[in-house]
């Protein structure tokens, strides 16, 4: 769907949650809807038209988040559903995603994780690709700009009609479900679906009847069956990310797949046939997981048909201007279009960038919205290839001279613990003493990582 008519409904009963939540996605670009109840999610449902996506709170009064989410889909059996809980229930969990939930968020998240929720939900929306959108390759388009990243992509366009699997390597945010959506279009499938599963993301269980499916009454709450992730993917490509955290009987069930291209759903007496090019990713080191035991090595010889190791960005800093340039127009304001200075360019040539192009598209979301140069300079720091800089990250001038932003988070934990204290660690009254939630609390202790045992 056109990113204009994008649209998220918010479903948490905690106002600060709603606000938070609401601003953000609003900041990403969607039209945004939030309610407080899960009969005002409903009512809303029925009355206007659905949205993209709704994030629905699993722990709610009332009708509560399980019950919200079966009513949800009976209205809308295609409704695109991402739950988010306080605590990691993983029997809740597991229900709402067998249930039909896209995907589950643990609070705090981070809007990293947020927007990965929402881009698997439109994704699977967007799953046939208009031939003219081809060159709109997922989140980011496939920029080249240095002879490593040339080199890859002839590899690429080479490989990509061949109709083989491919193993992508490379550190977190370096671009690997780029070069994966990359195969995808330049083949011949291009016309067919795009499935991404991220195998780090599920429980072995769960991501087990999201690969190959199940049938009705497979297993208890199964009300209905459910195609896996490799049916949707028929005739098209299924991009399985982190997969060196899939467990190793689930390893085994791939093999198979990808050698006979069958397999049984969960509670299946019949197989099921399928036609699908499987591209895997992983950020471990594979030779040492296969020595660990980890991740089987026939399986590797079977999707290493043709590997592609993906170099991270401080081995490719010729091409921070040009991306800076891109994530500056992508997030600027309509009609406006923002520059940096030659100082800050020259700041991030010198970052080493530990979480490559992730970590710097969302630095340019923030220097787009605070618009202060001088801020985001203080977040860079030095480079590590400065010893003072590190001496003076390990210095207590260091806290003094931290942003607005760390001196506000270090205020809360301050008032959080001493109100813990007062209470005995009592964390209902600490909350009344601090005139907050409870649920509200555990949100912001999480975040700032204190102990919520």
């Amino acid at each position: 769907m056109p990113e204009e008519t994008r649209s998220t409904l918010i479903v948490d009963d905690e106002d600060d949650i709603r606000t938070v939540l609401r601003a953000t996605l609003t900041a990403m670009g969607y039209q945004t809807t939030a309610v407080g109840t899960g009969e005002a999610a409903i009512d809303f449902i029925l009355r206007q038209q659905p949205p993209s996506v709704v994030l629905l709170d699993l722990n709610l009064p009332g009708m509560g988040g399980l019950e919200t989410l079966r009513r949800l889909l009976e209205a809308n059996p295609r409704q695109k559903v991402v739950m988010i809980s306080c605590t990691s229930d993983a029997d809740k969990i597991v229900a709402a995603v067998k249930m039909g939930a896209t995907d589950y968020l643990i609070k705090p998240f981070s809007n990293a994780q947020l927007e990965e929720a929402l881009d698997k939900c439109l994704s699977e929306e967007l799953s046939v690709v208009a031939p003219e959108s081809r060159s709109t390759l997922g989140p980011l388009p496939f920029l080249v700009c240095s002879e490593a990243m040339q080199k890859i992509r002839e590899n690429c366009t080479r490989v990509a009609p061949a109709d083989v699997p491919v193993l992508i390597v490379g550190e977190s945010g370096s671009g690997k479900e780029v070069i994966a959506r990359y195969l995808h279009h330049a083949s011949n499938r291009a016309g067919q679906k795009f499935v991404k599963v991220n195998c780090a993301a599920l429980p072995s269980d769960l991501l087990e009847s999201e690969l190959f499916g199940y049938e009705r009454g497979a297993f208890t709450g199964a009300n209905g069956s459910k195609p896996g992730k490799f049916e949707l993917a028929h005739k098209g490509t299924l991009f399985l990310d982190e997969i060196a955290e899939m467990q190793v009987f689930l390893q085994a069930k791939l093999l198979h797949v990808l050698q006979d291209g069958r397999y049984f759903r969960l509670g299946a007496t019949s197989p099921t046939h399928v036609d699908v090019r499987v591209v895997a990713a992983t950020n471990v080191n594979v030779s040492q997981a296969i020595a660990d035991g980890r991740f089987r090595q026939d399986l590797y010889y079977r999707l290493n048909v043709f590997s592609i190791a993906l170099p991270p960005l401080r081995d490719r800093r010729e091409e921070i201007p040009t991306f800076v340039d891109y994530f500056l127009n992508k997030y600027s304001p309509a009609g406006q279009s923002l520059k940096i200075s030659p100082a800050m360019l020259a700041r991030m040539l010198e970052y080493s960038w530990p979480g490559n192009l992730r970590e710097l598209e969302n630095f340019i979301r923030r220097l787009v919205i605070l618009g202060d140069e001088s801020m985001m300079l203080g977040e860079l720091g030095e480079s590590e290839n400065k010893p003072a800089a590190l001496a003076a990250a390990a210095s207590p001038v260091h806290t003094a001279a931290a942003g607005l932003r760390d001196q506000k988070r270090e205020a809360e934990r301050k008032a959080i613990q001493a109100a813990l204290e007062q209470t005995q660690w009592r964390r209902k009254e600490a909350a009344k003493m601090l005139n907050i939630s409870y649920k509200a609390l555990l949100y912001k202790m999480r975040d700032l990582q204190m102990d919520t045992a």
